[in-house]
């Protein structure tokens, strides 16, 4: 009888055994459902990161692109700016240039005039007893062609009067 129990028990021992190995593999397929199950929520977690991480970045580019355009936009601006100075710039120089030659050409006038003048009074020429030099207006002022340079008017020339 002896190995009718040793029998017995080894027979119990299978039924515990395979009733703890279906548990082992209840345990181990439920495990491996909670990892499933966790490993898909952990997936869909790191996709919604990176659509948000993408939006992020795609609001970034389209910020950039405005920011790059109004700074073109400025720049053209500020370029035509700069093209309206530089040609009023050119402007104001060719009339510098022009001002500055009447200026030259009309002080070499007054030179002339006033040597003259001094030549015409170095010169003993018969004047009438009234004449004084700091009167320009006497009765010989009119008549004589010299001293009517000698009368202080304003002299003002016109761009006609100047050649080039």
């Amino acid at each position: 009888m002896a190995s009718s129990s040793t029998g017995a028990s080894s027979a119990s021992s299978t039924l515990g055994s395979s009733s703890s190995s279906e548990d082992f593999q209840q345990i181990l397929d439920e495990r491996k459902r909670k990892r499933m199950v966790s490993n898909r929520e952990s997936a869909r977690r790191s996709r919604m990161r990176k659509q948000n991480h993408l939006d992020e970045l795609m609001g970034q580019a389209s910020e950039l692109t405005k920011h790059n355009n109004q700074i073109l936009i400025s720049i053209d601006v500020t370029s035509q700016l700069y093209m309206k100075v530089e040609a009023e710039n050119s402007v104001l120089r060719a009339q510098m240039s022009e001002l500055t030659t009447r200026l030259h050409s009309l002080n070499e006038i007054i030179d002339f005039i006033n040597s003259s003048n001094g030549d015409l009074e170095s010169d003993n020429f018969e004047r009438p007893a009234y004449y004084h030099p700091h009167h320009q207006f006497n009765d010989d002022a009119f008549m004589n062609q010299w001293n009517s340079f000698a009368v202080k008017q304003p002299f003002i020339a016109s761009a006609d009067m100047i050649m080039y």
